[in-house]
């Protein structure tokens, strides 16, 4: 195949895609890289999850609590990583650092989970194998998909990734569609195990396709001199202009105040699917979490397809936000008088999939009121302070509640119903501030 006499299926993918022939073979690699990394994701996310189950509350608090202080940790130490060693050496490096780590934790887990090994003073306890996978396995969430896309934008010039980003993306979705199938119909007769060594098995395939990728890079793409730009948070001044920006623009305070809010309602359904499923045999809970994952995917993918787009330019942003916390209130409301699993499991379903499809979309376009500058070094700081400490925060509130006060589920429902009213307002009033400005809010640490 030359670019002179393309092939069939390079003429229809031009076509249909605007992949032109050269870009082709690099658009299936960097498709399957994104499908094998969503698929490993979602083999680990249900075997994670189905442990909580076998930890009080405060247990599982702490761990959220934990793993706040070591996702700021290592997001520092890859920061410096990014700046001492060679872009194309470090990506392998780092999908090749966690699946290690998850064949060792393989063998740990088959050696004994409840063996304790790791001792945290500022906790002051003592965690077991199992307990540090749920940690290790929260940390890998932050740097799969996005050591992803910085390599994409490695891989690809600006104009070709505005024609090919969207297709590659759908490999992603097709691997959060398959990788908890697995779980989701195997886990019984697999074991959790078993499972944690798929995903590690899963996981190397990426690193054979980066190394490929980067001779496509030189050979058919003839993109040898693209660079990402990893340094674009560094847009000069102060290193915690940020921090600054962040607590001084009341915008950005009431973003962060909406995923704060965000993110107490995810715990609370949380801690109370946790609770209910404690019956359960840890096989049978990655089972059902794992069809929870695959619907939640499915939903995502046919919502963002056909709904979201007509919801924001239908109703706009006010009530976009609001929308997915008012289903919320309402779900938290019923499963108040009735606690039981299957409510749980619904809310739980209803959260996610409303999240990733309508709300998370929604959030990201308020970024786009604020300037370059602002977007690049308050929305870090959003994200770990707003999201993480939320996690810490309403996980700690929720445990004090649970096992400190000896508060029912039912209970614990109607206050996550009350949070949500606060969240469902102040989503209507960013949107709203939103729609006034169109897309002009100065940083106040500019004024």
């Amino acid at each position: 195949m030359t670019n002179d006499q393309p092939g069939l299926l390079a003429r229809l993918m031009r076509s249909a895609s605007k992949i032109e022939p050269n870009e082709l073979r690099s658009v299936f690699v960097a498709f399957m890289f994104a499908f094998f990394l969503m698929a490993a994701w979602y083999i680990l996310r249900p075997v994670r999850d189905a442990m909580a189950s076998d930890w009080t509350d405060t247990e599982v608090a702490i761990l959220w609590n934990l793993n706040f202080w070591v996702s700021a940790v290592v997001v520092a130490l890859y920061g410096f990583a990014v700046s001492h060693i060679s872009f194309r050496a470090l990506v392998p490096g780092v999908y090749a650092f966690f699946a290690t780590s998850f064949v060792l934790f393989y063998f740990a887990a088959i050696g004994g989970g409840s063996l304790e090994i790791l001792y945290v003073p500022i906790f002051d306890v003592t965690l077991n194998v199992d307990q540090v996978f749920y940690v290790w396995v929260s940390t890998f969430s932050l740097f799969h998909i996005s050591v992803f896309w910085s390599f994409m934008s490695d891989l690809y010039t600006k104009e070709q990734s505005n024609r090919l980003f969207a297709f590659i993306a759908v490999g992603a979705s097709v691997g959060g569609i398959v990788g908890p199938s697995i779980p989701a119909f195997f886990a019984v007769e697999l074991g959790n195990d078993v499972l944690m060594l798929i995903a590690a098995v899963v996981l190397v395939i990426p690193i054979f396709l980066v190394l490929y990728l980067e001779r496509l890079k030189v050979g058919e793409l003839k993109n040898e001199n693209v660079h990402a730009d990893l340094t674009a948070a560094k847009i000069g001044g102060n290193p915690f202009a940020g921090f600054k920006m962040f607590f001084t623009n009341p915008y950005l305070l009431a973003i962060g105040a909406f995923i704060f809010l965000y993110t107490t309602i995810g715990s609370f359904v949380y801690f109370e699917q946790k609770n209910l499923l404690v019956d359960f045999t840890r096989e049978e809970r990655t089972e059902i979490l794992g069809v929870i994952d695959l619907v939640v995917n499915v939903l995502t993918i046919g919502i963002g397809m056909f709904a979201t787009s007509r919801i924001v330019t239908r109703f706009g942003m006010a009530t976009t936000l609001a929308l997915v916390p008012v289903f919320i209130v309402a779900g938290l409301a019923i499963l108040a008088f009735a606690p039981v699993l299957t409510i749980a499991l619904a809310l739980q379903i209803a959260r996610r999939a409303g999240n990733y499809a309508i709300t998370r979309p929604a959030r990201e376009m308020l970024f786009t009121a604020v300037d370059r500058e602002t977007r690049f070094k308050a929305k870090p700081v959003i994200d770990i302070v707003a999201y993480r400490g939320g996690d810490a925060v309403s996980s700690a509130l929720f445990a004090t509640l649970t096992d400190g006060f000896g508060l029912a589920l039912g209970t614990m429902a109607a206050i996550g119903a009350f949070i949500g009213i606060g969240w469902a307002a102040l989503g209507r009033y960013l949107g709203k501030i939103f729609q006034r400005v169109g897309g002009g809010i100065d940083s106040a640490a500019e004024r």
